[in-house]
């Protein structure tokens, strides 16, 4: 009996483990999704919570590739035709963040940090 009670704690203790790192893994930084699609951001604002990381979604709809750059958050990103790339971003402090598609200059938008 020593052997079976033991037993089950161990199993008891595994799926707790398992339990909080499905929890954890769950509460990671959101998702924002962004398109490129006709030579422009859709949409061409995007807010976020400031002080708080969370990832670019980004998806070109485009039959040409396509670059997410920006200098204020120093993140050059190229994203091929038809393909979603994610990207990181830090927490920003509370302000607005412009970037473009370097390949295609009039295709520009911010990130307003709120």
């Amino acid at each position: 009996m020593g052997q079976r009670f033991s037993r089950l704690i161990a199993c008891v203790v595994v799926a707790l483990v398992s339990l909080a790192g499905a929890a954890s893994a769950a509460d990671g930084p959101p998702e924002i999704p962004l398109a490129i699609d006709k030579d422009q951001f859709q949409p061409n604002e995007v807010k976020v919570k400031a002080n708080a990381p969370f990832v670019l979604v980004i998806t070109n709809k485009s039959a040409k590739a396509a670059e997410f750059e920006s200098k204020d958050l120093r993140v050059e990103k190229v994203v091929p035709a038809g393909k979603t790339v994610n990207v990181r971003i830090r927490a920003l402090k509370p302000g607005a963040y412009p970037f473009l598609d370097d390949f295609n200059k009039q295709a520009t938008g911010r990130i307003v940090a709120e």
